[in-house]
């Protein structure tokens, strides 16, 4: 999958996130979802710990705010530093 696809996914990911700020019961349902989601997008160790923070987030109440999925796609293709061979 392509990185802006993955961002649009995310994007729809996290607008999906603020329905509960209006339905509160879709909590229960989407947290799981997203935290399953968020290690089929982004593999590795940093999914899984991505999957945790977002299914907090979006199970705990007022924290629906949080943009994890965008944020975790800045941190994958923004900010994240490729590993660089410094052998000489």
């Amino acid at each position: 999958m392509k990185k802006y696809q993955i961002l649009l996914l995310s994007l729809l990911f996290d607008a999906l996130g603020y329905v509960s700020l209006v339905f509160p019961p879709f909590d229960f349902v989407w947290a799981p979802l997203s935290a399953y989601l968020m290690t089929k997008l982004y593999k590795g160790r940093e999914g899984k710990i991505a999957a945790v923070i977002s299914f907090v987030e979006e199970a705990l109440p007022f924290l629906d705010v949080i943009p994890t999925f965008t944020l975790m796609w800045l941190y994958t293709f923004v900010f994240k530093t490729k590993k660089v061979n410094t052998k000489v």
